[in-house]
């Protein structure tokens, strides 16, 4: 898996895959490669390359031109990185060519069925096999070849494809892993994230699992893999090119941490009703009846979203009054969970596109159950599969270390979880008082953000630690485990996360001066017991850093952040630790944009 980016019309193609490439290579790759052809050629050309997308462009010819091509980063599955397991991969008669995400579960057997037919593999990837298996078709089209070569696949892909017989057209499928279109004016595009599409066109159409399309200059159609048309019609991406800008920061991953304050601002627009105390959300198609009936809610995400529903559970416990519990989806779809018809599943994920979550929403859609969304990409796989949701309009997030998706997603649980508490016992008196606290989140971001260069000075104090404990109670321990695993993400530091009541059975045995702590202290009624713990800690010498409401006497520093309501407290206190995380990167020369073996979109298991 990577990204994928193609393109066939008029203009030169090389440098519009290229450019395609390094719109996608936040998502996190190991190499890179490309290949070209067009009408008048007499093959396919290709350039591949270990490395980063300027590694593959000083590779590329000068006379290397064509009006179609195909272009791959790839993150590496199968095979270690390198130039023979880059994609594009080629078969042994140099006239197929495909890029492919995802992961062919059965490229084994495979593989060495082919073998025995005399093919000879020049890669250690799964995606050759696919390769060679549309070369060996006997269909007289390019589309019958690759439906003939996907029925003897078992696994997910999205794929692009080209033959040098064809030279008119890219063939494209998608099954468990992203495939967009991009329509333009007589030209067409195919990528695997609009990021490579929104500086061309900004109207596309995104194909379902199952789903192949054939890409002409001047047309498209799309149809099933059994051959039946299917209608598409084109939609309007509300992002421009410049949202991928990095706008004057030095990385994508400070520019949305920055951006947190407005991003909350366009998640609370619209939807406030002061009237009644409550919120409307448009896409959750759940009437007051129906909200009544749900006795028990399951959020499911990966990940940060998976954090973000460990706060939203809580949140819809509290003004709810609905029992709520996170789970890892990757997890819960292996581990044959009862459905109940009476329970509301809700599925997280910033790209809408993650694998596993995508995965457990099928399965329980298959047994009958009621599934909702909260996503940040419109038209995603996991919003179109779902029964209804709520979109968290955190604009596009590039760095692979998700930030403001996450605050907007913790947001987005606060706003449903005062819906169904004002349908349920919430008063009318405490839906104001959260209303009131969600208007003051953006100001009270803005004074977190304004604390940047303190938080630096401290994140550099703690650098050269080699790992760290991250602790917190019931609110305070998700936001615990999202800023120890942020710290791991971007700056290579072990770091674990516990309940603060969990350290005298077992952690503090780890606790010495070279082992800091963080600790997430709200000033809420555990307030008193969250002090006791760093007593603890202190008493055996730890070096211990606060993110709390008010200097913390047994901390050798403190973050303060400002109080907000019990309930949303959990929104703030992140935001100071995801700059911490940054810092403490940016001081060991981290490629903070592009943590190793990482990738944006998990779109395979």
């Amino acid at each position: 898996m990577c990204g994928i980016v193609g393109y066939i019309g008029k203009r030169d193609v090389a440098p519009l895959l290229l450019e395609g490439l390094q719109r996608l290579e936040y998502r996190g790759y190991d190499s890179a490669g490309v290949v070209i052809t067009s009408p008048k050629a007499t093959g396919l050309k290709m350039v591949k390359a270990k490395g980063r997308v300027r590694d593959l462009e000083a590779k590329v010819p000068a006379r290397f031109k064509g009006t179609t091509g195909i272009a791959h980063t790839r993150w590496a599955t199968h095979g270690a990185p390198s130039d023979e397991n880059a994609h594009p991969h080629m078969s042994d008669d140099n006239k197929v060519a495909v890029v492919h995400n995802g992961i062919i579960d059965n490229a084994s057997e495979l593989r060495a069925k082919l073998v025995a037919e005399g093919v000879v593999f020049l890669s250690e990837t799964d995606t050759e096999v696919l390769t060679h298996l549309i070369a060996r078709s006997q269909q007289s089209d390019l589309e019958d070849k690759v439906r003939d070569a996907l029925r003897l696949i078992e696994g997910t892909y999205g794929i692009a494809v080209l033959h040098a017989d064809f030279p008119d057209r890219i063939v494209v499928a998608r099954n468990g892993s992203p495939v967009v279109l991009g329509i333009g004016d007589k030209e067409m595009f195919v990528a695997s994230d609009i990021a490579a599409l929104v500086s061309h066109t900004r109207q596309i159409v995104t194909l379902d699992d199952g789903e192949m399309a054939t890409l002409k200059a001047d047309d498209f159609r799309t149809y099933t893999t059994e051959g039946t048309r299917t209608t598409a019609s084109p939609t309007t991406v509300e992002w421009e090119a410049a949202s991928y800008d990095m706008g004057g920061h030095d990385t994508y991953m400070h520019k949305e941490i920055s951006e947190q304050a407005d991003a909350v601002d366009r998640a609370l627009r619209g939807r406030i009703d002061d009237r009644f105390s409550t919120v409307h959300l448009g896409g959750l198609n759940l009437d007051a009846r129906e909200a009544r009936s749900v006795r028990r809610v399951k959020i499911l995400g990966c990940g940060t979203s998976y954090h973000a529903g460990l706060i939203g559970a809580q949140m819809i416990e509290e003004l709810a009054r609905i029992p709520a519990d996170a789970e890892p989806a990757s997890e819960f779809r292996y581990r044959n969970p009862v459905v109940d018809p009476d329970t509301l599943y809700i599925a997280v994920s910033q790209s809408g596109e993650t694998y596993d979550v995508l995965a457990a929403v099928q399965e329980l859609k298959r047994k009958g159950a009621r599934v909702f969304g909260v996503v940040n990409v419109v038209g995603s796989a996991i919003a179109r599969e779902s029964d209804a949701g709520v979109y968290v309009h955190a604009g596009p997030e590039v760095c692979v270390v998700s930030t403001k998706c996450f605050t907007n997603t913790t947001v987005a649980f606060a706003l449903l979880a005062l819906h169904l508490g004002r349908i349920r016992d919430l008063s009318v008196a405490d839906g104001k008082r959260i209303i009131d606290g969600l208007r003051k989140l953006p100001a009270q971001i803005e004074e977190i953000l304004a604390q940047e260069a303190e938080i630096k000075k401290i994140a550099e104090e703690y650098a050269d630690a080699r790992s760290m404990m991250f602790i917190g109670r019931v609110r305070g321990y998700p936001v615990a485990r999202e800023a120890s695993l942020k710290l791991k993400e971007v700056s290579y530091i072990h770091a674990e996360a516990y309940p603060a009541s969990e350290l005298k059975h077992g952690p503090l045995a780890l606790i010495e001066p070279a082992l800091p702590t963080v600790a997430i202290v709200p000033d809420d009624d555990l307030l008193e017991k969250n002090r006791a713990a760093m007593e603890e800690i202190k008493a055996r010498s730890g070096r211990i850093l606060a993110v709390a409401h008010q200097e913390q006497e047994k901390a050798d520093r403190t973050i303060v952040v400002p109080k907000n309501e019990d309930e949303l407290d959990p929104i703030l206190m992140g935001i100071p630790l995801q700059l911490l995380a940054y810092h403490t990167a940016l001081a060991l020369g981290r490629d903070i944009d592009k943590p190793r073996n990482l990738a944006k979109s998990v779109t395979v298991e």
